[in-house]
């Protein structure tokens, strides 16, 4: 992972909020910022992002200040949705994550994993924000 990939994923987790300034960058897990622009809701924006999620590596659970639109454009990965079955998603399939959800995104193949996110976000909330989930096994 590149040093300015590794600094922006370090930077949006640090920014998600003050109690997570504790929490370790995942290792293998890496945003890329593509594009940032309001859009024609009030007090809304939308955030596209390369999401690189290397074998065996994990997005740990988090949340977003609104929606957002995954495209898988290489590997497989497999994502969970709080409260729900955890869904295998390879590339050229699709997720609809809605505002508020906890969700994860883990790697359990041997090749990199990547997906393109789109957020539909409020303007000026930090854009991820860690979430506690209790798994039931």
């Amino acid at each position: 992972m590149t040093r300015r990939i590794r600094t922006l994923f370090t930077a949006a987790f640090l920014l998600a909020s003050p109690a997570i300034a504790a929490t370790p960058v995942p290792e293998g897990v890496s945003r890329t910022d593509l594009q940032r622009h309001d859009i024609s809701a009030p007090g809304r924006e939308t955030v596209q992002a390369r999401i690189d999620i290397a074998p065996g590596a994990v997005a740990p659970w988090h949340r977003h200040p609104g929606e957002e639109v995954i495209y898988v454009i290489e590997g497989t990965l497999e994502y969970q949705l709080d409260g729900q079955t955890p869904v295998t998603l390879n590339a050229g399939d699709v997720l609809f994550v809605p505002a508020g959800v906890a969700h994860k995104a883990r790697n359990r193949t041997a090749a990199n994993g990547a997906e393109l996110a789109t957020y539909i976000v409020e303007k000026g909330k930090p854009l991820l924000v860690p979430a506690e989930v209790v798994e039931v096994r």
